[in-house]
């Protein structure tokens, strides 16, 4: 017997279309259910909901699988049939975690769930403690990057579908490596989104980019979130997911007096009490408010993490400052941003942006910099380029070193995006594949208008194959010329953090910055570890202090002579302090 059950409080009528045969079901009651038990249903069984007098046989918006689409019937799947090996995970730790963000449909050759195993041994002999996918709920067509999902319950079957991302999710607890899925509450897309045809899923009270907002403190708006909520609990409980990252919280639009993050937080605590595994909770947020990542019993959210841009766009802006069209970029570029983004988190926190017009941001106080993540890259601010630039793309192999060193010898949480390690000569275009020939067209007539001023007829075409085959890491350079080097370089930084307390300290106060604005240098100290930048376009030499020798380097030009460290144009060096009162501090 199965029981099925549908919100839809705006119907006045449901009926449930089993395989070839249609019921109807009995309700609603007073919160706007309607239900159907039926004795001979199983596993594999497609269904629908036929609404009041329309024909359309709408999938469930609480579907699991959609193996024909997101247009077509749902199918019955049954979580406990899958034989999980993982019964002894229980979670790597946040507070030493280093974050790999990953496409599944261009990480691997094959772009599933299955074809990505092979690299996770990779992956762990590298270092990374967590993966942080890209969206997999079920979205319009075979590839995308996964933010306009529409069936959200529901693992993207050209990926694997349900059972495809729990092999994943398996294989990579059998290598230690924890698995956060990014998920995305804050709209559905644009197309096979049939939510508001049962109940008032958005609202045209509040508006977002993507249009009418998600619907978290209107009326109906009690089962809304009790959606979105059943949502994140059910990656966690039956995908065993490590953790969440929430996509743009900044759109949740919700003056209710419990938070959406809020309660979101609360009942995965409870979760994580429940099943002993321990969760972490990412959010993307450009409020600027610390709130966000602060603990519910001091009047938080209670997420554990937020991504930091403020960081991001200090430090691209200043190893490029070609950039057409800057945007939130001219709020940036000096070496006082780059300095106040690592003391401080947020570089706005209540000043002035000349970008938005207007103060943001308020100051972080008392918390962790483990509350915060830090990239040079991701898929945002490489894939919304025209032309899907990397890092090293724009500025060469010297800088992209520079960077991911900064990245991870800093104390906050370090991000990497996939093929970064490596200075992969993949870009990671924006690609979609709407099978609407109108979508298709505005689509790309969207993304050429965006980029028309500097680029032309030259942007690619998201909707066509190339753009997506483009896209897709190439695993053969790996081991050749640059790509070797930079996988050396950032291998022995993952390698040094990993083993280095000082470098896992999430303390605020035990960070020292210096920065020099005419010279363009910079110097972080972390106890025993000092971290040297020259940003410049000349040698600098920096005095060495007693003690200290040279760990590592970024490029080989550099001299030590007469207690001074002469390092060229954008080197990092990385020097631990050996004198006999630290080696005595780390020993007791």
């Amino acid at each position: 017997m199965h029981k099925f059950g549908v919100w839809a409080p705006r119907a006045q009528k449901m009926s449930l279309k089993l395989v070839d045969r249609i019921a109807t079901m009995k309700g609603p009651n007073k919160r706007g259910w309607w239900t159907l038990e039926v004795d001979d249903a199983g596993c594999g069984d497609r269904y629908a909901f036929l609404i009041d007098d329309d024909p359309t046989a709408y999938p469930d918006p609480r579907s699991m699988n959609q193996p024909d689409g997101v247009h077509a019937m749902s199918r019955l799947y049954d979580h406990s049939l899958f034989e999980w090996k993982d019964q002894l995970w229980r979670g790597s730790p946040k507070t030493g975690a280093v974050l790999y963000e990953v496409h599944i449909g261009t990480f691997s050759k094959e772009g599933t769930f299955d074809g990505a195993i092979p690299h996770l041994d990779y992956l762990a002999d590298l270092g990374i403690t967590h993966i942080e996918l890209m969206p997999v709920n079920e979205f319009a067509g075979r590839r995308g990057w996964g933010y306009d999902g529409v069936a959200l319950f529901a693992a993207h079957e050209p990926y694997g579908g349900p059972d495809g991302l729990k092999r994943f999710v398996d294989a990579c607890h059998a290598k230690g490596l924890s698995v956060i899925l990014d998920v995305v509450f804050n709209h559905f897309g644009p197309v096979g989104n049939y939510t508001n045809k049962f109940g008032p899923y958005l609202t045209e009270k509040h508006k977002t980019p993507w249009g009418d907002a998600v619907n978290l403190d209107e009326g109906g708006s009690d089962e809304v979130r009790r959606f979105f909520v059943d949502c994140a609990l059910m990656w966690l409980r039956d995908y065993h997911c490590d953790g969440l990252r929430f996509d743009a919280v900044h759109e949740f639009i919700d003056r209710s007096a419990v938070h959406f993050m809020e309660q979101l937080s609360e009942e995965v605590e409870r979760l994580s009490a429940t099943l002993g595994r321990e969760f972490y909770l990412i959010a993307e947020s450009d409020l600027n408010d610390p709130r966000v990542v602060r603990p519910r019993e001091a009047q938080g959210y209670g997420m554990d993490s937020q991504w930091s841009d403020d960081f991001h766009h200090s430090l691209f802006t200043i190893l490029y400052t070609k950039e057409p069209g800057r945007g939130y970029y001219d709020d940036f570029g000096s070496m006082d941003d780059l300095h106040k983004s690592l003391k401080h988190a947020y570089v706005y926190d209540g000043k002035y942006s000349i970008y938005r017009k207007r103060r943001h941001g308020r100051p972080v106080e008392a918390l962790s910099a483990h509350h915060f993540i830090h990239f040079d890259q991701n898929h945002d601010q490489v894939g919304n380029r025209a032309m899907g630039e990397r890092l090293e793309h724009l500025c060469g192999i010297d800088k992209a070193k520079v960077a991911i060193g900064v990245v991870l010898m800093a104390p906050y949480v370090p991000m990497l995006f996939m093929g970064e390690e490596w200075a992969t000569s993949s870009p990671f275009l924006y690609f979609a594949d709407h099978e609407d020939e109108e979508m298709r067209v505005l689509v790309a007539e969207g993304r050429k208008r965006d980029f028309a001023q500097f680029f032309g007829d030259e942007v690619p075409n998201p909707e066509d194959m190339e753009t997506f085959n483009k896209s897709k890491l190439n695993w053969d350079e790996i081991g050749e010329g640059k790509h070797a080097e930079m996988l050396a370089w950032t291998t022995a930084l993952i390698k040094l953090r990993r083993c280095t307390v000082a470098l896992n300290d999430g303390s605020m106060h035990h960070l020292m910055v210096s920065t020099d604005t005419l010279r363009k240098t910079l110097i972080m100290q972390r106890e025993e570890a000092r971290i040297l930048v020259n940003f410049g376009e000349q040698p600098y030499s920096f005095d060495l202090l007693a003690g200290e020798k040279l760990c590592l380097v970024s490029r080989d030009e550099v001299t030590v002579k007469d207690n001074a460290i002469a390092l060229p144009a954008m080197t990092l060096a990385v020097l631990m302090s050996t004198t006999e009162e630290m080696e005595d501090r780390l020993v007791h």
